[in-house]
């Protein structure tokens, strides 16, 4: 349908994966609608078009611009996470009373008014979201659990209820998508850190940032923090006074924790670090093959979860033991002359590097830098001068984080990841065991399309070196 022929009381803002998702979903229940882009040709657009040629619906489409008229004129404006719901033309239509809601809202009120209650469990956070997410995706599936994850990463949300036979939903969430979604009910749900990231998006005020991660904590029963994060610490605290749907209140730290908590205990008898919940020990530290404390961290999170939503202790330490982690994320890659090379190309922010940084023993080249949104690199700084042998930096903000670093570590601007690897491969110290960590603490879009393709290329690099050892 052409776009001058009707434009819909609802309207999808941005298309995209998600965008397109929406579509459907209103497709399916024979519900018009009009998608209005501001790029020209976005993602998924032969997709909504072959839709609007072959529907007997009022579908359509505006590229190519924002129209203020169009937004004012609906009832209901369905954003895309990737647009702030502060841009000027939805700002205007939201004031003008218009709706304003996220794909995440529709999945709500779907699930909210099933004739079968699915539990659902979410997960935010700035950092390790995706991998709990995914380990608890796995623990449910050890457990013999029809579950349908996605959110974030992976699948839209609104595809996941398209599985009716379904016994649990698992959704990854980030703050732009908490900021459309006030019906959304949990079973469980956890904060798992806040640190600085998308600062761009809210006027560099990370409390602004971190009240978009308490949305999560709203209507859920059983609510999961991290005790040794202040945010996360006092949404859950507030939630549980403000709430009357609250049951439960756990906490995961890399502490030992007391009575229904998770956390960390020495086993007596071996003198090892332990996986525990108060003071039964579940499993050894050392059974979890992915590196990094924050990898501890995150499978702590994971069981308290986990347990919320009625999984067995045994599937679920059977499937912490098996699981090996998620590509760009920490991921080891090679050991040349024994230093091994880790591909943390997910690492899109301070606080993610600070982790990884933290988690490796012995000293580390850190390969870093690009769009910094906003971010302070100060922190950096202790970790850097305490565990870095060097720093290869490259992209937008590399500058900016070199004049947080202390005069004494070595520091390489570069200009591609190619020579980024080169670099960092002449200041490793084979003799110490030393580690290349490539982990940006920023955003890849000045140099690559995305993390992805930045974390690909630095594993091309990497093994490009790894032929010309074994040639030798």
């Amino acid at each position: 349908m052409n776009t001058q022929q009707q434009i819909s009381d609802t309207v999808i803002v941005g298309l995209g994966t998600t965008g397109l998702s929406v579509a459907r979903y209103l497709a399916s229940q024979q519900r018009g609608f009009t998608v209005v882009d501001s790029r020209m040709n976005p993602p998924c657009a032969d997709e909504l078009i072959a839709m609007e040629q072959s529907a007997e619906l009022p579908i359509s489409h505006v590229f190519g611009r924002f129209d203020s008229d169009i937004f004012s004129q609906a009832k209901q404006l369905i954003v895309n996470p990737g647009i702030a719901v502060s841009t000027p033309e939805i700002a205007q239509a939201k004031a003008s009373g218009v709706e304003v809601a996220g794909d995440i809202e529709l999945f709500a009120r779907e699930v909210n008014t099933a004739q079968t209650t699915v539990p659902v469990v979410a997960i935010t956070g700035s950092n390790g979201k995706t991998t709990v997410t995914a380990l608890l995706d796995f623990m449910a599936k050890k457990a013999g659990i029809n579950v349908a994850t996605g959110g974030n990463i992976g699948t839209p949300a609104l595809e996941l209820i398209e599985n009716k036979a379904s016994e649990l939903f698992i959704l990854e969430l980030s703050s732009y998508q908490l900021e459309t979604a006030p019906s959304l009910q949990t079973l469980a749900a956890v904060i798992l850190n806040v640190s600085e990231d998308h600062l761009d998006r809210y006027e560099n005020d990370i409390e602004q940032y971190a009240q978009a991660k308490a949305l999560i904590y709203k209507n859920c029963k059983h609510i999961i923090f991290n005790r040794e994060d202040k945010y996360s610490s006092a949404f859950a605290q507030q939630a549980a006074s403000d709430s009357l749907v609250v049951k439960s209140l756990v906490s995961f730290g890399l502490d030992q924790a007391d009575a229904d908590n998770f956390g960390i205990k020495i086993n007596g008898d071996t003198n090892e670090e332990w996986l525990a919940k108060g003071d039964t020990l579940l499993m050894p530290v050392a059974k979890i093959k992915q590196p990094g404390r924050h990898n501890i961290a995150n499978s702590l999170a994971a069981l308290a979860l986990g347990e919320s939503a009625g999984l067995p202790m045994s599937s679920m330490l059977e499937a912490v033991e098996a699981f090996t982690g998620m590509a760009h994320r920490t991921e080891w890659v090679a050991k040349i002359h024994n230093v091994n090379w880790y591909n943390d190309s997910k690492g899109t922010n301070v606080g993610a590097t600070l982790a990884a940084l933290s988690g490796l023993s012995g000293k580390t080249v850190l390969i870093a830098g690009g769009q910094g949104k906003g971010a302070d690199f100060l922190p950096l700084q202790r970790v850097i001068t305490k565990q870095a042998r060097g720093v290869v930096l490259m992209g937008e903000d590399a500058k900016k984080i070199a004049a947080c670093i202390d005069s004494s570590i070595p520091v390489v601007f570069v200009k591609s990841m190619k020579q980024a690897v080169v670099e960092a491969n002449k200041l490793a110290q084979s003799a110490d065991n030393d580690n290349v960590l490539l982990s940006p603490a920023c955003a890849s879009f000045d140099m690559f399309s995305n993390y992805i393709e930045r974390g690909q290329q630095f594993i091309q690099a990497v093994k490009e070196i790894e032929n010309e050892v074994t040639r030798l």
